[in-house]
């Protein structure tokens, strides 16, 4: 598995500090037009002996998603970015399908071990939601049903896949986040263990496969490690992180303080042969990064890598014994 981390902010100083614990890969958020952007970013990330996995986060798919006059403009931004990033050797795109609001919280200063800042979410408390991504935060847009947002999604797999095959670029799905059926007059989709079976049938393919959000099925209720099984082969990247609740009512954890077995998740991904990226998300803000951005600080992180590292090295010795 490829040890892979965001970098908040984006530093010489912590892509050093991240190659010292062992991470090798780093994902980025997409830039903006332009493959000097990419290269320059890849060149950034070399210079510490690092490589960059996947760009997750500002794509440019808001419109794809509603369907609207734009769509054809953002497929073919999409497209150029998914040659962009086969000019500079980037291999996989994380994206999600959250038309209009992208991931929401309804609390950012919940209380962890030892007063730690997590997020939270309370389907009754649903109007104070708060956008998580600058792509939606500000957007406002018309309701839409699952109806439309399955066709919109095969639109853009039928649009996207075939270029994506011929780059060598996976395009690995993130489920919704919270998983709910419909959130602010606007239907989801990628909230259940099927839907995902329904979404890498749409246009079967490798370039067609799923980001496995551990947090984000936990939030569905389904057993982790059984589900990583279950989807097996597609999938091909990993956001590893606990909650405590349900998709209606929840808050994030430390990596080694949630109800999830954590172990049998990482002995999960080693009996289907995942060998891609993995990395520790939304971790807890600790003392003195109270202020930094919600669930994308540094230094939790460090603890997060140095867990998932030893619960990595128990079970290949376990497969070994």
């Amino acid at each position: 598995m490829q040890l892979t981390s965001v970098v908040t902010p984006f530093t010489d100083e912590n892509l050093t500090m991240l190659a010292q614990i062992g991470v090798t890969h780093v994902t980025i958020r997409y830039p903006g037009r332009g493959r000097e952007r990419l290269q320059a970013l890849c060149d950034q990330v070399a210079g510490q002996g690092l490589k960059i996995a996947a760009i997750e986060g500002y794509l440019p798919i808001e419109n794809i998603k509603l369907g609207n006059e734009r769509f054809d403009a953002e497929i073919a931004e999409m497209k150029t970015l998914l040659r962009d990033m086969q000019a500079v050797g980037i291999p996989f795109v994380c994206y999600n399908f959250m038309a209009g609001t992208d991931w929401v919280r309804t609390k950012l200063d919940a209380r962890e071990r030892g007063g730690a800042l997590v997020t939270g979410f309370d389907v009754d408390e649903a109007e104070q939601a708060v956008s998580l991504s600058e792509t939606t935060r500000d957007q406002v847009s018309s309701p839409i049903t699952a109806e439309e947002l399955w066709i919109n999604l095969e639109r853009f797999l039928t649009e996207l896949v075939p270029v994506a095959e011929e780059c060598g670029v996976t395009l690995a799905m993130h489920p919704d986040d919270p998983p709910l059926e419909t959130f602010m007059g606007k239907a989801r989709i990628m909230n259940c263990v099927e839907n995902f079976e329904r979404l890498v049938q749409l246009v079967p393919s490798p370039a067609n496969a799923i980001c496995f959000c551990q947090g984000t099925f936990a939030e569905m209720g389904v057993d982790i490690p059984e589900t990583i099984r279950r989807l097996g082969p597609h999938i091909r990247y990993v956001h590893f992180r606990d909650i405590k609740g349900t998709r209606e009512r929840f808050v994030e954890t430390f990596h080694d303080n949630g109800p999830t077995d954590m172990y049998a998740a990482v002995q999960a991904y080693q009996e289907i042969g995942f060998t891609g990226p993995i990395r520790p998300d939304h971790v807890p803000q600790l003392v003195g990064e109270e202020a930094g951005e919600p669930g994308y600080t540094m230094l939790g992180r460090l603890h997060a890598f140095g867990y998932l590292q030893g619960l990595i090295e128990a079970a290949r010795k376990a497969g070994n014994s």
